[in-house]
């Protein structure tokens, strides 16, 4: 597999990519979940589980079964990144 986006990472079982996502705030946490809506219908790739609550998303990217994640997955883990502005320090 080709290096993993930042912040992301490769589970085993199955095979797939993993990060979770904080935010300060609820608003935060759906305005990014508009946003990943959006571009993975625009990428035609989508999560294959997204679980979230007030202030956090977490999003798993499954490859196709059998297969690790493919250049697909992790295209779309950077552009996910790219959404991404983290909960001030």
């Amino acid at each position: 597999m080709a290096e993993l986006p930042e912040a992301w990472e490769a589970r085993a079982r199955p095979p797939a990519l993993f990060r979770r996502f904080e935010f300060e705030r609820y608003s935060a946490t759906r305005a990014f979940l508009d946003a990943l809506a959006a571009l993975a219908e625009d990428a035609g790739v989508h999560p294959q589980n997204i679980n979230f609550g007030t202030t956090y998303v977490n999003v798993t990217l499954e490859a196709a079964e059998g297969s690790e994640p493919g250049e697909a997955e992790l295209t779309l883990a950077a552009r996910i990144n790219a959404l991404y502005r983290p909960a001030r320090e």
